[in-house]
C-alpha cells in the first residue's frame, strides 16, 4: 500500500501543476492453456500521465496474482511492479526519454527485486513521421538483459479517420552471470518485430497488432510492461476497440500469445488476455 500511496501523492501534485494530464486504470484477466505452472491470473494497474511545458511524466503501479499448479509450484504467484518514464522535448523535432522499472515483489521467481533502466531518443522528421530508439538494461540477481528497440511511427488522416501505423524491432541479448533455471535453456540472442495500427474516427478507436519472431524477458509497451518470467514468446496478436465518453476513454482489448516455458521446455503454452482500460483526461 505504501507504493500506491506514494504514487497517488506524486500524481496529485503533478496534476495540480500541469495543463495537460490524465489518470488511468486497467484490469486484465489471463488464462493459460497447456502451462505446467499457471492456471489463470488477474492484473490491476493505476497510473498518471502528465505533460508540463517540455516535460512528460508517466508513472504506473501494477499488482497481479496468478493461480498456480501445485505441484510443481508451492504457492500462488503475487507480483508488484513500479513503472516510470520521463521525457523532455528539446525542440519540435528532438526528444529524450528515460525509463525505470522496479519489480517490487515476486514471491516465486528469481527475478524478484529486479530493476530495468532505459534511455532513448526520438526524432520527429515532420508531423507524420517519428523515429525512436531506446536502449534498455534489465538487472536480476543471476543474469542481465540488454534490449534495443527501434520504433517508426507514421501518421495520416484519410476521410476524417486519423491513422497511426507503427513498426517495432526488438533485439534482446542475455548475459548469464550465474547458472540458473531461468536462462539455462534460453538462446543468447533474440530478434522480434511488430506491426501496429491505430485508427481514430470521431469518438471511436480501433487497434490491431502482431508480433513476429521470438523474445524472452522483454520490456514491452514503451517500458510499461516487463516479461520477467522464463517464457519464450513467438506469437502475439492483439485487437482492441475504444470510445471517448466525455473526458473518459474506455478501451477493451484482447491479446493472444504463444510461448515455451523455458525451464521445462514445455511448448505450445497459450495465453489469452482480456483487458479493459479507463483513462480520464483532466
Amino acid at each position: 500500500m505504501k507504493y500506491i500511496s506514494l504514487l497517488i501523492l506524486i500524481s496529485t501534485y503533478l496534476l495540480a501543476e500541469t495543463v495537460h494530464s490524465s489518470v488511468s486504470t486497467y484490469y486484465e484477466n489471463l488464462t493459460f492453456k497447456n502451462s505446467k505452472q499457471k492456471e489463470d491470473a488477474f492484473v490491476y494497474g493505476i497510473g498518471a500521465d502528465v505533460h508540463y511545458s517540455g516535460s512528460k511524466y508517466k508513472v504506473a503501479f501494477e499488482h497481479s496474482k496468478a493461480n498456480t499448479k501445485q505441484p510443481p509450484l508451492k504457492k500462488d504467484l503475487v507480483t508488484d511492479k513500479l513503472f516510470m518514464r520521463y521525457a523532455y522535448e528539446f525542440s519540435d523535432a528532438f526528444e529524450v526519454n528515460l525509463n525505470y522499472i522496479n519489480i517490487l515483489n515476486d514471491n516465486i521467481a528469481i527475478t524478484d527485486e529486479g530493476k530495468a533502466y532505459g534511455l532513448g531518443v526520438s526524432y520527429h522528421l515532420n508531423k507524420k513521421v517519428t523515429f525512436n530508439f531506446t536502449q534498455f538494461y534489465s538487472s536480476y540477481e543471476d543474469f542481465s538483459v540488454n534490449q534495443s528497440d527501434f520504433n517508426l511511427d507514421f501518421k495520416a488522416k484519410i476521410s476524417g479517420i486519423k491513422i497511426k501505423l507503427s513498426s517495432l524491432t526488438k533485439y534482446i541479448s542475455l548475459d548469464e552471470e550465474n547458472k540458473n533455471s531461468f536462462t539455462k535453456n534460453a538462446q543468447k540472442d533474440y530478434l522480434a518485430s511488430a506491426l501496429k495500427l491505430h485508427a481514430h474516427y470521431n469518438t471511436y478507436h480501433l487497434g490491431l497488432g502482431a508480433y513476429m519472431g521470438k523474445r524472452v524477458f522483454a520490456i514491452m509497451q514503451d517500458g510499461f510492461k516487463i516479461q520477467h518470467h522464463a517464457m519464450e514468446f513467438d506469437r502475439t496478436y492483439a485487437i482492441g476497440a475504444g470510445k471517448n465518453i466525455s473526458n473518459f476513454v474506455v478501451r477493451l482489448q484482447y491479446v493472444y500469445q504463444r510461448a515455451i516455458e523455458i525451464p521445462t521446455k514445455n511448448k505450445d503454452v497459450k495465453v489469452s488476455n482480456v483487458r479493459i482500460l479507463i483513462n480520464y483526461k483532466i
